[in-house]
C-alpha cells in the first residue's frame, strides 16, 4: 500500500502538519507580494507544483515579470538558485557539466574530473527554454525525471529539492524550437502569465520606480520544503475523487468509448496517465494550502487547466473554429459529473463513479 492510498486518520499530528503548510504558504505569498504585484493565481499554481515536487513552464509575453517572479520565489527559500539563459548555441554540457583533464603537479599523473554545470542547484530558471535546439532541451529530461545527470558513464545526483521553472515567449516564434510533446509532458504545470489589471499596473509603476529596492526575507530551507512535500503526499484522497480526476484525463482521448462529441471534433491527441497523477497530487497540495486534510473534486477542477492545457493537442478543426486546449478543458469540466449523485446525467455519473468501471470500460 502506497502512502497516498493509505487509510489515514486525521489526528493532532495531521492538524499540525496542515497548519504548518498553510502558515508557510501564507508567509511566502506575503514576501512575494513585496516584489510581485498581483498574479495571485500564478503564484498559487507555482507553489502547488513546488510542494508536489513538480516542474513548471511559464508562458507569457515579454515584460510580465516571469523571470522576476521565479527569482523572487527562490529568494524566499533558502535554496541554491541558478539561472540558465537558453540560446541557439547552448550545448548540453553547458548546463549539465563536463569532464576536464586535471594534472597532478607532483606526480604528473592526469585524471578526468567532472565540473558541475549550473544544473546542480535547487531552483533552476530555464529562461526562454524554446530558444535552444532540441539536443540541449533534451538534456533536461533526465534531470527533471530522475533528478540526476549522467556524464562519462557516471551518474551524479542533483541536490534536493530540485525544481525546473522554465519560461517561454508565445508570440515570437522565429528562430525558436518548440518543446517536443514528450518534454512538455514532464512539466507538471503549464502556467499562463497574463497582463496585469489597471490597478495592478499602477502599483507596479510605483514599486519599480521607487528609490529603494524591496528585499524579501527567506522563509523556508531545504529540509523544511522536503518535509512539507512529504506531508502533501500523505493527504488521503477518496476513490470518487480519483475516478473524477481519471475521467477528466480519459475523456480527452478521442476514439476511446463514449467520449463527448467535441473531443472527437477538436482533439488530435489527449492526455496520458501522468496527467491523472498530477491532478490528484496537485489537488492534495491545494487542499492543504486551503487548510483541509482531504481532497475534493473542486480541488481537482481548480488545477485542471495548468495540468491539462499542454497535454491536449487540438486539430485543424479546432484551429479553424478558434478552439484551443483551454476551451476544450472548459467544456470538459462542464461535461464530467463531479459527484456520484450528480443530477445533470445520473446514468453518466454512475458510469464514471461506479466501482471498477470507467468511461471506457464498455470497449
Amino acid at each position: 500500500m502506497t502512502l497516498e492510498n493509505a487509510d489515514m486518520r486525521t489526528g493532532d499530528d495531521d492538524v499540525a502538519s496542515v497548519e504548518k503548510l498553510v502558515a508557510a504558504h501564507d508567509r511566502i505569498r506575503k514576501e512575494l507580494a513585496k516584489v510581485v504585484v498581483g498574479q495571485e493565481r500564478v503564484v498559487e499554481e507555482l507553489l502547488i507544483a513546488m510542494f508536489c515536487r513538480g516542474h513548471c513552464i511559464l508562458e507569457g509575453v515579454p515584460g510580465l515579470a516571469k523571470t522576476l517572479l521565479i527569482r523572487t520565489v527562490a529568494d524566499t527559500l533558502r535554496l541554491k538558485f541558478s539561472r540558465i539563459q537558453f540560446t541557439p548555441d547552448l550545448m548540453p554540457s553547458d548546463i549539465t557539466g563536463t569532464e576536464v583533464i586535471e594534472e597532478d603537479k607532483a606526480s604528473g599523473a592526469r585524471s578526468l574530473r567532472f565540473m558541475r554545470g549550473p544544473l546542480f542547484a535547487n531552483v533552476i530558471l530555464a529562461d526562454e527554454v524554446n530558444r535552444t535546439p532540441p539536443k540541449t532541451q533534451s538534456s533536461l529530461l533526465e534531470a527533471m525525471q530522475e533528478h540526476q545527470v549522467t556524464a562519462g558513464g557516471v551518474t551524479h545526483s542533483l541536490p534536493k529539492p530540485f525544481f525546473v521553472l522554465a519560461t517561454q515567449n508565445p508570440i515570437e516564434q522565429e528562430g525558436t524550437y518548440p518543446l517536443p510533446e514528450a518534454q512538455l509532458d514532464r512539466f507538471m504545470f503549464k502556467i499562463l502569465v497574463d497582463y496585469p489589471s489597471e490597478d495592478e499596473e499602477f502599483e507596479i509603476m510605483k514599486l519599480t520606480t521607487a528609490a529603494t529596492p524591496v528585499a524579501v526575507e527567506p522563509q523556508l530551507g531545504a529540509e523544511e520544503i522536503l518535509q512539507l512535500q512529504r506531508i502533501v503526499r500523505r493527504v488521503p484522497c477518496s476513490d470518487h475523487v480519483i475516478r473524477y480526476a481519471m475521467s477528466l484525463t480519459r475523456w480527452t482521448r478521442r476514439g476511446g468509448g463514449d467520449v463527448p462529441k467535441f473531443i472527437e471534433d477538436y482533439v488530435a491527441w489527449g492526455a496520458g496517465p501522468r496527467a491523472s497523477q498530477h491532478l490528484v497530487m496537485a489537488g492534495k497540495a491545494r487542499a492543504l494550502l486551503h487548510g483541509r486534510y482531504y481532497v475534493s473534486t473542486e480541488d481537482v477542477q481548480q488545477v485542471a487547466y495548468p495540468v491539462l492545457r499542454h497535454r491536449i493537442l487540438t486539430n485543424f478543426n479546432a484551429e479553424a473554429d478558434g478552439i484551443g486546449s483551454n476551451e476544450v478543458i472548459g467544456l470538459l469540466l462542464k461535461e464530467v459529473p463531479r459527484d456520484p449523485s450528480d443530477t445533470i446525467d445520473d446514468s453518466l455519473a454512475q458510469r464514471v463513479f461506479a466501482e471498477g468501471k470507467t468511461l471506457q470500460s464498455e470497449e
